[in-house]
């Protein structure tokens, strides 16, 4: 393990749909992002933590995302797109890597909670400049190219009643 000193400046972002597929999907849970945020802040200090998330026409997230801004997260929102057929669509990729890079010149460490390999060429790019990249996601549901690409990956699957919610 990596030391972590309490002067770094840490930025952590979070892709909501990545996250809450894999706990639905591995554990038939949701996940408790309070204690992510803690894990990818680990006593260092926080310049910005933003979550990416999907309005739907229903609107039936709003408290979800309340309670991610009472825990100090900022909520990046987009409107889920459907299309002729039913096909939806909610990514926030390219915000994602917009924002990593944007904040890249404040921080030391810029932590992506997500098991997206998209991001690889993201982490390539951050680490040419200096910045430490860890990432946080569900092994099992990870991109091994991603895993491999981190300076640090912290598996949410070794303690996952921490990062879970009670039923």
């Amino acid at each position: 393990m990596t030391i972590k000193h309490k002067g770094q400046r840490v930025v952590v972002l979070m892709d909501v749909q990545n996250l809450y597929h894999s706990a639905k999907h591995l554990y038939k849970s949701r996940v408790d992002f309070k204690q992510v945020l803690n894990l990818g802040v680990s006593k260092r200090n926080l310049i910005r933590s933003f979550a990416y998330v999907i309005r739907t026409k229903s609107g039936e997230e709003k408290s979800f995302f309340d309670a991610l801004t009472n825990l100090g997260i900022e909520t990046r929102i987009k409107d889920l797109q459907e299309y002729q057929g039913g096909f939806k669509k909610g990514d926030w990729d390219v915000g994602i890597v917009i924002d990593a890079v944007r904040l890249s010149n404040s921080a030391d460490s810029i932590v992506l909670v997500t098991g997206d390999g998209d991001f690889v060429p993201l982490v390539g790019y951050l680490q040419n400049k200096g910045v430490r990249v860890e990432v946080i996601a569900f092994q099992r549901s990870a991109s091994s190219r991603l895993i491999e690409a981190a300076d640090e990956f912290m598996n949410l699957e070794d303690n996952p009643k921490k990062y879970l919610l009670k039923k």
